[in-house]
C-alpha cells in the first residue's frame, strides 16, 4: 500500500491522514524539492554561524596560563607581549609566533578571516587569486572572498525572509478586504493599486539614497511599499470565489462576523495560494538586494554583498574567482528556493492524485 494511501488499525478501521501530513507526504515525494529544502536549510544553518566558521579571532586561546575568548572580549596587542594598546591583529607573525611557544595554544576557525577583514601582511597584491590561506581568493580590498560570500548569503537571505514577511502580512490584509467585501471597497482598492503600482520604484530609490544613507533597514522599508501588491491579486482572487461558497453562507447564518469567517473559514481555505507564493517572493527579494547592490544603491560597502561582489567582478574581469564564485553562490541559491517552490505547489495541489 503506498505511503499516501490511508492506513489500517489492528481492528481493521481506517484512518484517514490529515490535510497537512497529506501535503508534506507529496511533498517527499519531488526528490529534488525535498533535497532542495535540505540542502537550504543546511546551508542557511551554516551561515548563522558564520562567526564560528570564518572569523579573524581565535575560538579559544591559552596565553601565559591564562584562557582567553578572543570572540567575546577585545584583547590589546599588549596583552600579547606587543608594545600597543590597540586591537590585536591575530594575523601578526608576532601575535602568532606568541601563540607557538610552550604552554600557549589557540584555536581558529576553519576560515581564518571576517568579511571584513583586511590582511596587512598578505603575500601577493590585491585582488589575489585563490591559495590555501584564501580559498576563493581576496577581492580588490584585500578583503577574503569566501567570508564575504559566506555573510553575504546569511544577509540575503534574512533580508529575504524579512521582505517575504511584511509582504505576506501587507498582501493577505489587503487581498482579504477586496476579495471578501467586494463591491465599493474592492473597486477603490483597485484604483489605489492602478495608481501605486505606476509609481517609479527604482526612481525613488535612487531619490531616497541621495539622501538618506543606504542601509538594510531603509531598502527593506522602501521594497515593503511595493512587494505586496503582488500577492493581494492572487488572495483577492480566492476570496472572490470563496466568499459565495455554501459553508460561508451558513457561516453568516449562525451570526459570525465577517472577523470570524475571514481568519477561521476563508482564510485558511486560501493560504494555497500564499504558501506557494513564499520560495518565489524570497527568490525575487534576493535579486532585487543583488540588483541594488550592484547599482550601487544598495548596503553601504562594508556590509557583505552578492551584488556588490558582483561589482567588483565587472570591474576586475582578470580576477575571475570574484565573478564566478558569486555567480555559483547565487545560482544555486536562486536554483533551491525554485525547487522548493515547485514542489511545494504540486504538493498543495489538491488535483494531483495522492
Amino acid at each position: 500500500m503506498s505511503a499516501m494511501q490511508s492506513s489500517s488499525t489492528p481492528a481493521g478501521i481506517p484512518v484517514s491522514i490529515s490535510p497537512n501530513r497529506r501535503i508534506w507526504l507529496r511533498f517527499r515525494q519531488s526528490r529534488r524539492g525535498y533535497w532542495s529544502l535540505v540542502i537550504f536549510l543546511a546551508l542557511f544553518a551554516f551561515s548563522l554561524v558564520a562567526e564560528l566558521v570564518s572569523n579573524d579571532k581565535p575560538l579559544i586561546a591559552r596565553y601565559n596560563g591564562q584562557i582567553m575568548l578572543p570572540m567575546l572580549h577585545d584583547y590589546s596587542d599588549k596583552s600579547f607581549g606587543g608594545d600597543f594598546d590597540s586591537p590585536a591583529d591575530y594575523l601578526d607573525p608576532f601575535i602568532q609566533n606568541q601563540f607557538r611557544k610552550d604552554g600557549n595554544w589557540a584555536v581558529y576557525p576553519l576560515n581564518r578571516y571576517r568579511y571584513d577583514t583586511l590582511n596587512y601582511f598578505a603575500k601577493e597584491p590585491n585582488p589575489a587569486p585563490p591559495t590555501s590561506d584564501n580559498w576563493l581568493g581576496t577581492d580588490d580590498r584585500g578583503r577574503d572572498v569566501f567570508a564575504r560570500l559566506l555573510y553575504g548569503f546569511r544577509v540575503s537571505i534574512l533580508f529575504g525572509l524579512a521582505l517575504t514577511a511584511i509582504g505576506v502580512l501587507l498582501g493577505v490584509a489587503t487581498g482579504a478586504l477586496q476579495g471578501y467585501f467586494a463591491g465599493r471597497t474592492d473597486l477603490y482598492f483597485q484604483r489605489f493599486l492602478e495608481i501605486w503600482g505606476a509609481m517609479p520604484e527604482l526612481y525613488l530609490l535612487i531619490i531616497f539614497s541621495s539622501i538618506f544613507e543606504p542601509g538594510l533597514g531603509m531598502l527593506l522599508i522602501l521594497l515593503s511599499l511595493f512587494g505586496w501588491m503582488g500577492l493581494s491579486d492572487y488572495v483577492r482572487a480566492d476570496f472572490l470565489r470563496n466568499r459565495n461558497l455554501e459553508y460561508i453562507q451558513a457561516a453568516r447564518a449562525l451570526g459570525l462576523s465577517s472577523g470570524q469567517i475571514i481568519w477561521r473559514h476563508v482564510l485558511p481555505n486560501s493560504m494555497t495560494t500564499v504558501v506557494t507564493f513564499l520560495p518565489f517572493r524570497m527568490s525575487a527579494a534576493i535579486l532585487a538586494l543583488t540588483s541594488l547592490d550592484f547599482l550601487g544603491l544598495g548596503v553601504p560597502p562594508s556590509t557583505p554583498s552578492l551584488g556588490e561582489l558582483l561589482a567588483q567582478g565587472k570591474n576586475n574581469l582578470d580576477a575571475w574567482w570574484i565573478a564566478l564564485s558569486t555567480f555559483i553562490t547565487l545560482t544555486v541559491m536562486l536554483l533551491l528556493l525554485t525547487n522548493i517552490g515547485d514542489a511545494l505547489r504540486n504538493a498543495l495541489d489538491v488535483r494531483r492524485k495522492a
